[in-house]
């Protein structure tokens, strides 16, 4: 199973979970971990989640979730976990 990392960052607001996974559960995308934090009115989100039973590929995944960011007013970034192991190993 390749996992892949997503990040959301920015200041906070009602909804950005919601709008993040309501986007992955309409792709078939399962999350396995989530945690979030909210420190001095800033919204950090880290979750790990499987894309295998989506029809869309990695790249358009990471745009459509680009796109969310710039309408809600946050960074999202969707990364295979493999770029998170090799980093760590360096």
């Amino acid at each position: 199973m390749e996992k892949t990392v997503i990040t959301v960052v920015g200041k906070d607001g009602v909804g950005i979970i919601a709008k993040v996974c309501n986007y992955l559960a309409s792709n078939n995308v399962n999350i396995l971990d989530i945690s979030q934090t909210i420190t001095g009115g800033f919204f950090n989100m880290m979750m790990v989640v499987d894309p295998a039973g989506s029809s869309k590929d990695i790249a358009l995944l990471s745009s459509e979730l680009k796109q969310i960011g710039e309408e809600i007013g946050v960074v999202i970034q969707a990364q295979n976990e493999r770029i998170f192991d090799i980093m760590h190993r360096i």
